[in-house]
């Protein structure tokens, strides 16, 4: 959708075109004269870390100064920042050709490494393939065709209307790239969530960085190889990492920050961004009910409830249904069809199924083993509750 992919990574400039020469620095799309202001903030001053190296021989120094040049700092991000700038500076991401090639190029990326795509969800999440197909290959796909084909129209300057002082002057609203923005995605989809923002800022012309999930490795790993084959590295990049990176790169000044989290995590990306007065949005989770009459359609909604809460990445979604507001008298019927539909998708033992993702992590795992184990929960259990530690299954 433009309004969530392509509008948060661009400026709406309404440009006088009867005044051109007096407020050309509006419009660079509709001049070749190079107005700008430009605003300087200081660079907050670099995390120093002390680095203890204990070393027993000499043959473990190159092993040693390797694990030191791969680590990702503020001046690292620093420098990265500067290229993105010069690069959008240069005027490229925002021609109709380069934005089109980029998106090409993911397209094309999608296509011809879907097996390698599905083999990193399932690493990450035991998703089955067709899931994964589902909800995040497909939607990638559609993203990039719908960019694709609306990005003329998208680009074109609109008519706006000029008031009597102007006379007779015209004006149209015309949209610009914001500059150089930075993407940090979330594990539970780390496929479509990483690239669906991408798309909508290379649509809108920026230079991105994505910095995609450490919780989803092997999808993390994958997307950093894939983008430098197929997207344009002096615009596109990817930076993988824990909390010291992502600490690095908020650490700079951004154009746009997108987040897509947890709000404990949002806090510290505002937090971060208000410092530079970074515009930011935040894709937070939240809680998800169903209300369910008595009278409704029961075989359908059962199954609307257990595809979007149990087939979907086993529950680990933001839309997924958390609970369930219905009347005292209907619930036995209600409990007792969920019972049904459940073996219905996932056999008599769910646990042997293989249409059911695991869960990401250890810790995300003992934090749902503590609150199906709490003594007020416990002994409610109607449905499921069996579990292996070791495949990370609930």
């Amino acid at each position: 959708m433009r309004s969530l992919c392509v509008e948060p990574f661009q400026n709406l400039s309404v440009v006088d075109t009867g005044a051109r020469r007096a407020f050309t620095h509006c419009s660079p799309w509709k001049t070749n004269h190079k107005h700008e202001a430009v605003l300087s903030f200081p660079l907050s001053s670099p995390i120093r870390k002390s680095l203890c190296i204990c070393l027993s021989s000499s043959a473990n120094l190159p092993v040693m100064m390797e694990e030191k040049k791969q680590t990702f700092d503020a001046n690292e991000a620093a420098l990265l920042v500067e290229e993105l700038n010069e690069s959008f500076r240069t005027g490229k991401t925002k021609s109709y050709e380069w934005r089109v090639s980029q998106l090409k190029g993911i397209e094309k990326m999608v296509v011809e490494r879907e097996k390698d795509i599905c083999e990193a969800l399932y690493k990450d999440l035991s998703k089955p393939e067709y899931e994964a197909f589902i909800s995040e290959i497909a939607m990638v796909k559609s993203s990039c065709e719908e960019a694709l084909k609306e990005l003329k129209q998208w680009m074109k300057p609109e008519k706006a209307k000029t008031s009597m002082a102007t006379y007779p002057s015209s004006a149209e609203i015309v949209s610009e790239p914001l500059g150089a923005v930075l993407v940090i995605s979330t594990w539970n989809y780390p496929f479509s969530l990483s690239v669906k923002p991408v798309i909508g800022a290379i649509t809108a012309g920026n230079a991105v960085v994505l910095k995609p999930s450490e919780i989803a490795p092997a999808t993390s790993s994958l997307l950093s190889k894939l983008f430098e084959e197929y997207l344009d590295r002096s615009a596109v990049r990817v930076v993988e990492g824990g909390v010291l990176e992502t600490t690095a790169l908020l650490d700079q000044k951004w154009d746009k920050i997108f987040y897509t989290g947890s709000p404990r995590v949002g806090r510290i990306v505002m937090t971060a961004a208000a410092k530079h007065l970074t515009p930011v949005v935040l894709e937070l989770g939240g809680k998800c009910p169903a209300v369910i009459d008595s009278d409704v359609d029961l075989q359908v909604t059962v199954r609307r409830i257990i595809a979007g809460k149990w087939q979907l990445n086993n529950g680990q979604a933001c839309i997924s249904v958390d609970y369930i507001i219905t009347t005292k008298e209907f619930a036995p019927k209600l409990i007792d069809a969920l019972r049904k539909g459940i073996e219905e998708f996932f056999g008599t033992d769910p646990m042997e199924s293989k249409d059911i993702s695991c869960i990401v992590s250890s810790n995300h795992f003992s934090r749902l083993e503590s609150l199906m184990d709490d003594y007020k929960v416990f002994n409610k259990i109607v449905v499921g509750g069996q579990r292996n530690q070791k495949k990370l299954w609930v």
